[in-house]
């Protein structure tokens, strides 16, 4: 048992931690864009996340980070502290990072129907 609730830990850090690495990097070029454009406002923001989510794919991202919040949970074990405590915050990055697909999706249909 112990096996397989290590298992679950290891796959949770990989569905978690796996989806940030393009987030950073389009958040990163949405803010070069910014500062070398001069450019301001939302629309450039959304510009640069959409380039990100598009790569990675909105559907594949949300799954992982549900599958891996669920094999967070279902790792916990009351004798392993250091476990449990990055499962808690890799379930706050989880969630974060759900958020700010909410966010994205959400401002993407606000602005394709007001025509902005």
């Amino acid at each position: 048992m112990e096996e397989l609730k290590k298992k679950r830990f290891w796959w949770g850090l990989l569905l978690v931690w796996g989806p940030w690495l393009p987030t950073l990097i389009g958040l990163a070029s949405a803010f070069r864009g910014i500062l070398t454009e001069k450019a301001t406002g939302l629309a450039v923001v959304v510009g640069g996340l959409a380039e990100t989510f598009v790569l990675v794919g909105v559907i594949s991202t949300l799954a992982f980070q549900i599958v891996a919040i669920v094999f967070f949970i279902r790792a916990f074990e009351s004798s392993h502290w250091f476990r449990n405590f990055f499962s808690v915050v890799s379930i706050f990055f989880s969630v974060l990072l759900l958020l700010l697909i909410s966010s994205f999706v959400w401002l993407s249909r606000i602005k394709g129907a007001h025509g902005w």
